[in-house]
């Protein structure tokens, strides 16, 4: 996978149902987003921070690299993708899929990537 550029704000970058902005502290934030079957969060790593997923509603499959892995969560199910860990987050459902995302600790980038 081809590395970009780091980007502070990743929102211009995929759509996505609704996103809500919980906290912001320096070095750690909760965003939640929500998302439509079709829709998806596209490849990308973050350099300095993980990500600590928690299903509210509907079903996550998360695909991973560095080892290759792919996650089912349901509501209520947690899971973190350590720093630098390229990801890609899809809805597994029919409904929409709502979560929360827990990005820290550190500054907060999103670097997305493209195969090939």
């Amino acid at each position: 996978m081809k590395q970009g550029q780091p980007i502070r704000d990743a929102s211009h970058l995929y759509e996505v149902e609704r996103r809500v902005q919980h906290a912001e502290r320096p070095g750690f934030r909760i965003m939640e987003l929500q998302l439509s079957p079709t829709q998806k969060v596209p490849w990308h790593c973050h350099s300095n921070i993980s990500d600590t997923f928690y299903v509210l509603e509907g079903d996550m499959r998360l695909f991973l690299q560095d080892p290759k892995e792919e996650v089912h969560l349901k509501p209520g199910e947690v899971f973190a993708v350590r720093a630098a860990r390229p990801h890609l987050v899809t809805n597994g459902g029919t409904k929409s899929l709502t979560f929360l995302v827990l990005q820290g600790v550190g500054e907060y980038d999103y670097v997305p990537l493209a195969s090939g």
